[in-house]
């Protein structure tokens, strides 16, 4: 009153500066900015001013003051009731008790940047301002003692709207934040409005006089009289009624509760600075109140069972999920205390992913509870956070409802990604309860095969539909559930089995609908692994091994295997000749396509097991094991038959012919006609000595000498023609050593005489300077030097000496040939000839080639090296 204005900071110490020279009777902070507007006198008469002051610039000591403009509309001076700025600098309104608003556009804080207009005339004194901003529009609501309204002040023409026809008195209106969407809020005596731009929100029916209205965080602040006053007396004199006591509410709107109620006495102003609201009384009493925290305030509230208003506060003051899910916890506790199970049940849902589903579960387990749990366990599946467990305990809530409908809601539905259970588990206690059609649509829909093929084979027994269902899955699916579930379908349905699987190992197609997709690879499986489910169906077996034999003949060697075996057990147990000699046929036919040259031994075996013997002598014979196939004529006396294989085997095989005179001579009955055809091959191929022969005959006390005199008088004379020309070979080579010694003795001690005239090359007169070699030869020197290949050998003799060296050579590096000797010896027939060969070879020879007994050791060495010189003539002489 003095034209003063103060600062308070939190330190409480008090300062201030002169900015009027009367008073002031108004004042706005600006939030966002250091920037302070005032309204006051400098004079005597109603000529009000308005002052903008920057704070943070200074004058003298005191704030910049940075604008002055008189406030009066007009010409006609009238009192300022009420001042409000926008936070953007731009919009300035004041409110006059004449019922007129000026609205100063631009930067209010210069004067050429701003303009001053009346944007509202009235009968009734202007008691609140207030602006709004939506986006890009700029709201100003304007209250008076008997209307409220709006304009839009962003564009042209400022548009105006009637809100009301109920007006409030002086700091009775206040804008909300944005937790109750920038509402204006106007505080009559009977109600408190909320408005929109364009329309009335709710009303709120608030008991007393209403003398202050303020908001504070979410909170509407209401300091009321209960002895009601009209708001022009409340507008015109305050002092009057300075005794009475007033009562302070801070209501929550958003959440519909009294948070605060308190009496005092003559209330001064509501001040909200530093997080706290300041109750400032006419005693000079500044009081504080501080909001209690979030956990007090729900404390409070679970101590009075009032949980719904501690769900809304919670969410208000923006709580985590956990204290959410907490406060339903208690709440439903709470409930299921007073026995309401169908609220507590609800809560209960709302902390699913948050409280342990056991906690709840076990509250319902009871049978007249089921319905609850049914309902707290479907929340659960939906939200994808049930278990097997959870899954098995709502079907069988199902099952003892039997409410059909929603167990096929439950498990019909319409896409893989709204299953929010455990099929494998719902399919098995659907099983078990005896829903079988549920549970085959479970696991038909998702692809849970063998849990089909067990219902439908083992439960309900129909086999054409599961033997169906395999024809329509892919192969892999389909090839493993064969061999799984083959036998049984063999045993009940053979004939469509047996398709099925003739298909599945060919060029199998995933049949739709009754139709073979033939757009699709085709895939065919391993036959042979098929094999076991035909163990007791043979007919079936054949049919099965035939068509894979014909349709694919690289089907595995199994299928071959047991076709043969399947054939032999038929030819064995037939009665009729001519289906015999049928089977008899076709045996032999598959032995001779050429399958079973890589396992031989086994379909010897089986032949020799059925006692199918011309299939075992055809395996003999491909086997290449003719003492077998000997062995097998001479068990039978099938003398014919052994000569037979004598004569087609014998060359890859001598012995056989040995073994045939043996198997003769054992023989007590009159052999003499296979005896003499043995002994005529025996004598051709010289195959045994005739001693052995015999020897081997004089087993036999029926055979006489007569039977091989022919043989032995034949043996005899070529055995005599043998040794004459042994020993005219012998005779031929002594004489040839005799010649060859006589030359070694005469080049030791006679001297040689050259006496060639004509060179051994060109044929021409000999002529110095020539070169001339012990073996006779003669020749000129550029000669020899063009032809020669070496200056120490004669290029005649060269080729017949190298020869010669070649073969000394083989023999030397044969010497050591142990075992090369030793198997020649052992597969020769004729070993004597053998060991001539490697006698003739030096194999068993020393070193020294001469027979003479030597001299001396330096006479030793000179006769070796002469008759190596000899040898190969190439000791060279000029």
């Amino acid at each position: 009153m003095e034209g003063q204005i103060w600062f308070l900071p939190r330190s409480l110490q008090l300062t201030g500066f002169q900015a009027y020279k009367l008073r002031v009777t108004h004042l706005y902070q600006l939030k966002q900015h250091n920037i302070l507007a005032s309204v006051g006198e400098d004079e005597e008469g109603i000529n009000p001013l308005v002052k903008i002051w920057n704070l943070e610039k200074r004058d003298g000591g005191n704030p910049l003051c940075t604008r002055i403009f008189p406030a009066i509309p007009g010409t006609e001076p009238t009192v300022v009731s009420c001042l409000t700025v926008h936070e953007n600098l731009n919009f300035m309104a004041i409110g006059f008790t004449d019922g007129s608003v000026t609205l100063n556009k631009g930067d209010i804080t210069r004067d050429r940047h701003s303009k001053t207009q009346i944007l509202h005339k009235g009968n009734y004194p202007v008691t609140g301002l207030a602006f709004r901003q939506a986006g890009k529009t700029t709201h100003l609501f304007v209250v008076t003692t008997e209307n409220v309204q709006s304009y839009i002040v962003s564009g042209k023409d400022y548009p105006r709207v009637e809100l009301d026809t109920h007006g409030c008195g002086l700091r009775c209106s206040a804008l909300s934040d944005p937790s109750q969407d920038l509402q204006f809020i106007v505080a009559g005596d009977e109600c408190v409005y909320l408005y929109q731009p364009d329309e009335r929100g709710p009303c709120f029916a608030f008991e007393g006089h209403k003398l202050i209205a303020h908001w504070f965080r979410g909170y509407l602040v209401i300091v009321s009289r209960d002895r009601k006053v009209s708001p022009k007396s409340e507008f015109t004199s305050r002092d009057s009624q300075s005794s009475d006591k007033q009562i302070l509410n801070i209501y929550d709107l958003c959440n519909k509760f009294i948070a605060y109620s308190a009496v005092f006495e003559d209330v001064v102003d509501v001040l909200a600075e530093w997080g706290s609201l300041y109750v400032l009384t006419r005693d000079g009493r500044v009081h504080a109140l501080q909001e209690k925290d979030t956990q007090t305030k729900l404390e409070m509230l679970f101590k009075k069972n009032l949980f719904e208003m501690a769900i809304n506060l919670a969410k208000s003051q923006h709580l985590d999920s956990d204290g959410l899910a907490q406060i339903f916890m208690q709440y439903g506790d709470h409930l299921y205390s007073k026995g309401n199970h169908d609220g507590a049940v609800q809560q209960y849902i709302r902390t699913i992913g948050k409280l342990e589903p056991s906690y709840v579960i076990r509250k319902f387990l009871d049978a007249q509870r089921i319905h609850n749990l049914t309902a707290y366990l479907q929340t659960l599946h939906r939200q994808s956070l049930a278990n097997a467990d959870h899954t098995t305990l709502l079907l069988n809530c199902y099952t003892k409802l039997k409410d059909s409908s929603k167990l096929e809601e439950f498990i019909k539905t319409k896409s893989e990604s709204e299953v929010h259970f455990d099929v494998e588990t719902a399919i098995k206690v659907l099983r078990q309860a005896g829903y079988y059609s549920h549970a085959l649509y479970l696991a038909e829909n998702h692809a849970h095969h063998e849990w089909y093929l067990k219902i439908q084979l083992e439960d309900i027994k129909n086999y054409q539909e599961a033997l169906r269902y395999i024809g329509k899955l892919p192969f892999e699916q389909a090839e493993s559930n064969m061999k799984r579930y083959g036998k049984i379908l063999m045993h009940h349905i053979p004939e469509q089995t047996t398709q099925l699987l003739k298909g599945l190992c060919t060029d199998y197609r995933p049949s739709l609908e009754g139709r073979s997709d033939r757009e699709a690879p085709g895939c065919r499986a391993n036959s042979e692994e098929f094999i076991p489910i035909f163990a007791n169906n043979p007919r079936e077996l054949k049919a099965f091994l035939e068509h894979m034999s014909e349709v694919q003949p690289d089907s595995p060697q199994g299928i071959y295997d047991t076709l043969l075996e399947l054939r032999l057990q038929n030819w064995a147990h037939e009665k009729d000749p001519q289906v015999k000699e049928k089977l008899h046929a076709e045996a032999i036919s598959l032995l001779k396509s050429g399958r079973f040259c890589d396992v031989f031994d086994k379909a010897l075996v089986l032949c020799q097991m059925h006692d199918f013997q011309d299939g075992v002598l055809y395996l003999y014979e491909q086997g290449k094991l003719f003492q077998q196939i000997m062995h097998y004529h001479m068990q039978h006396e099938q003398y014919r038959q052994v000569i037979t294989v004598c004569e087609r085997h014998g060359e890859q095989d001598p012995s056989l012919w040995e073994q045939a005179l043996s198997y003769f001579a054992r023989k007590e009955e009159d052999c003499k006609e296979y005896v003499a055809a043995v002994l005529k091959h025996i004598e051709n191929k010289n195959l045994m000595p005739p001693l052995l022969v015999v020897q081997t005959l004089a087993h036999n006390s029926t055979a006489t000498l007569s039977v091989i005199r022919d043989y032995l008088v034949q043996k005899l004379q070529k055995q005599s023609q043998q040794i004459a020309q042994d020993e005219l070979r012998v005779r031929r080579y002594r004489e040839e050593t005799t010649r060859i010694r006589q030359e070694i003795q005469e080049l030791k001690a006679s001297p040689k005489i050259f006496q060639k005239t004509k060179c051994s090359i060109c044929n021409s007169a000999l002529e110095l300077p020539s070169v001339h070699f012990l073996c006779g030869h003669s020749f000129h020197q550029h000669c020899f030097e063009s032809y020669s290949e070496s200056d120490a050998d004669c290029p005649t003799c060269l080729p017949e000496n190298r020869k010669v060296m070649d073969m000394i050579r083989a023999q030397e590096q044969k010497r050591d040939l142990h075992d090369q000797f030793q198997h020649q010896l052992k597969c020769s027939n004729d070993s004597f000839s053998v060991i001539a060969d490697y006698f003739g070879r030096g194999v068993f020879n020393k070193l020294t080639l001469l027979t003479d007994p030597p001299t001396a050791r330096l006479t030793s060495s000179l006769e070796a090296g002469l008759q190596r010189d000899l040898l190969v003539h190439s000791r060279r002489g000029t």
